[in-house]
């Protein structure tokens, strides 16, 4: 757990960090708590390095003989 919070950190889990704290600040100036559920959505998604890739969310279809 801790190799995969503290390595391969690139451009997109800081921007993903970055929206969320954007998210979390824009819910508290605009008391708009709404905000917050999308602001742990791209949080999650940097802690755990989630979400798709540069290469697109698409599938490996190579068959091994």
């Amino acid at each position: 757990m801790k190799r995969l919070l503290l390595t391969n950190w690139h451009f997109m889990r800081f921007l993903r960090v970055g929206l969320a704290v954007f998210l979390f600040a824009q819910a508290y100036i605009t008391h708009e708590w709404f905000f917050i559920a999308f602001g742990l959505f791209f949080l999650f998604q940097a802690i755990f390095n989630l979400g798709c890739g540069p290469n697109g969310c698409s599938v490996n279809y190579d068959k091994k003989k």
